[in-house]
């Protein structure tokens, strides 16, 4: 019996002495997180667009696309570096994949402006 008390004791002791990153994380913070890192990365590869990097350019809009699967932003970046490689076919399916999410993804607002507009007018008579 004394063992399995220690043994207790002993993994209640490891689970109070580790660090608060290796608890179970928010997944809205993780979002966050993966929102922040995937705007970098594209703002990254437009800085390197602009100055002819584009070898860098369609890398760093790769990794926007694998930190956000559904922004048409990073394939649409893609596309254009890719396109300026000479790489036709590969900028295709990235522009086409960028329509696809374009045509998927709500817009923010849109409901809501649509929404409005009858109010607006009302108010104007």
């Amino acid at each position: 019996m004394r063992l399995g008390t220690g043994i207790a004791s002993c993994a209640l002791a490891l689970a109070l002495l580790l660090p608060p990153g290796c608890a179970g994380r928010d997944p809205a913070e993780d979002a966050a997180e993966a929102a922040a890192r995937n705007q970098a990365l594209i703002v990254a590869g437009n800085q390197a667009y602009r100055g002819g990097k584009y070898q860098l350019a369609a890398k760093r809009y790769a990794a926007a696309a694998v930190a956000k699967k559904d922004d048409p932003a990073a394939y649409f970046g893609m596309g254009m570096a890719l396109s300026k490689l000479g790489r036709i076919e590969e900028a295709r399916l990235a522009y086409a994949r960028s329509r696809e999410l374009a045509r998927r993804k709500p817009r923010r607002g849109h409901r809501f402006a649509r929404a409005a507009a009858p109010a607006r007018r009302r108010r104007q008579r």
